[in-house]
């Protein structure tokens, strides 16, 4: 028992039936998820360069085109899982893996604003293949080896917004944007046929197997934490962080002007790395801790955004330094928030269908993101600082309120009711 009275998450690691997944097929969805990404996650930071040539001369609709695709995914994410559970979860990861690459190509193509919105809509309702991926991960795996696998599918997502800035910026002295969204569109048609060539995961056909190999010793009370707490922890750790995304590029050309555009690129990818880096140690010493990792999370997110307002303020300061120190916490912000959120999410899939949890997890984190872009876009007005205001609240507020909205409980034997809300 750990001292907070939860029973730690090595109980629910029993060794458990073949599923089909092994460590390689774990790495190739990983690695798939990480090619399908590179466009969604890594041009998004760039299109308030691209929206000048569609007739958008000051960029405003960069905020909510940042999060249309995000807004559409969390609408169609619940539905493509519940079809995954049905109708077999590699089945509807290659899906939508193929429509990100119709979403993409339409891109490439769009002359005018509207046509871009399009293509980034069908980004958010055709794709999806972050939840589709890790549903097709819970599947197969269990306890922690399942915590390492989402962990995985995180450093996939952050090696390409840690990549894909600093390929941009880098390939923009020869391409414009839309040229990078053609290139982009063959990587989620080959990560297509790398996943056809991978089983389909068994977990038993059944969730109360799921249940009965997740049992606790005896005396001890299964507890876990619920769909809505977890949902509330991604989305609020996609919103303290997210918020400062899109208009980071014109933040650093008002504090640190006349810096590279590769310079740029890789003061948005550093805290991407520092989580590739540091996440598997943190995997490990959080793994009984999860809830204080969070905590963590939060207030690091509120700090960074804190050491980058402070230029914006007293514009005597050294911009560079605090954007410097704001990299780094962020940094460890994410380091902490999604490692916390790997365990959290490994925890909570203990007895319920992995495509309609992840679907609903995913819906929640993809709300978040729509805050952000949001309140982003409303707040640009007042000066590229304003939605650091958002995460600096947001993160105290949050972090406030972990150990409220993270609290276990101890289901009732056959307790489908959190199922049936997925």
């Amino acid at each position: 028992m750990t001292p907070s009275g939860l029973p730690p998450l090595e109980a629910v690691d029993h060794p458990t039936p073949t599923t089909g997944l092994r460590r390689g097929h774990v790495g190739a969805i990983a690695a798939s998820h990480c090619a399908t990404s590179f466009a969604a996650l890594g041009l998004p930071p760039y299109l308030s360069q691209l929206l000048p040539e569609l007739g958008d001369p000051h960029a405003r609709w960069a905020g909510l085109l940042y999060v249309l695709p995000t807004l559409c995914t969390a609408l169609s994410a619940p539905v493509w899982g519940r079809l995954a559970d049905r109708y077999g979860r590699k089945r509807l990861l290659v899906r939508a893996q193929l429509g990100l690459m119709l979403a993409f190509g339409l891109a490439a193509l769009a002359e005018s604003i509207t046509t871009l919105a399009i293509a980034l809509a069908a980004q958010g309702l055709l794709g999806g293949t972050y939840s589709a991926s890790t549903g097709y991960l819970a599947a197969g795996l269990r306890g922690h080896a399942l915590a390492r696998g989402l962990a995985m599918m995180q450093i996939s997502a952050r090696t390409s917004l840690a990549g894909a800035p600093v390929v941009v910026g880098v390939l923009s002295t020869t391409l414009d944007i839309q040229q990078m969204y053609g290139l982009a569109a063959l990587l989620p048609a080959a990560a297509a046929v790398a996943v056809m060539l991978l089983p389909e995961p068994t977990d038993g056909g059944q969730a109360d197997d799921r249940a009965a190999e997740t049992t606790p010793p005896p005396g001890e009370k299964q507890r876990r934490i619920t769909v809505a707490g977890l949902g509330l922890a991604e989305a609020g750790f996609v919103l303290v962080t997210v918020v400062t995304y899109p208009y980071f590029l014109p933040l650093l050309a008002q504090v640190a002007p006349g810096l590279p555009p590769v310079a740029g690129g890789l003061l948005f990818a550093a805290p991407h790395v520092c989580y590739i880096v540091a996440s598997t140690p943190a995997l490990r010493w959080l793994r009984d801790r999860a809830r204080t990792g969070l905590i963590a999370g939060y207030g690091l997110a509120a700090a960074s955004a804190a050491a980058h307002l402070v230029p914006v303020l007293i514009p005597s300061a050294p911009g560079l330094v605090f954007v410097l120190a704001g990299r780094v916490l962020l940094g460890a912000a994410l380091t902490f928030g999604l490692t916390s959120l790997s365990l959290l999410a490994a925890e909570a899939v203990a007895s319920r269908r992995p495509g309609q949890l992840f679907g609903t997890v995913e819906a929640c984190s993809k709300g978040g993101a729509v805050v952000a872009g949001v309140s982003a876009s409303a707040l640009v007005a007042v000066g590229a600082g304003a939605p650091l205001v958002v995460s600096v609240a947001a993160g105290i507020a949050l972090a406030a309120g972990v150990t409220r909205f993270t609290a276990s409980r101890s289901p009732l034997p056959h307790d489908d009711s959190e199922r049936s809300s997925l």
